[in-house]
């Protein structure tokens, strides 16, 4: 079993008509992303410490940004 937080279908369906919208390039999962944010945020890591399910750290912190 996983250690990574996820979220949930429900919450993604809440979340899901704030992001914004595909133009050419395809978007990064968005659930990952989201994901990862909040596990970096909750467990006060730095943003390289982001576990690598996530993704690149650097996509992270820039969907924060």
């Amino acid at each position: 079993m996983s250690d990574l937080f996820w979220l949930s279908d429900a919450q993604m369906a809440r979340l899901e008509p704030f992001f914004p919208k595909s133009h050419g390039k395809p978007r990064v999962d968005d659930r990952r992303v989201l994901s990862g944010i909040i596990f970096i945020n909750r467990n006060g890591l730095r943003w390289r410490d982001a576990p690598v399910g996530y993704g690149p750290h650097k996509t992270l912190y820039n969907r924060w940004k």
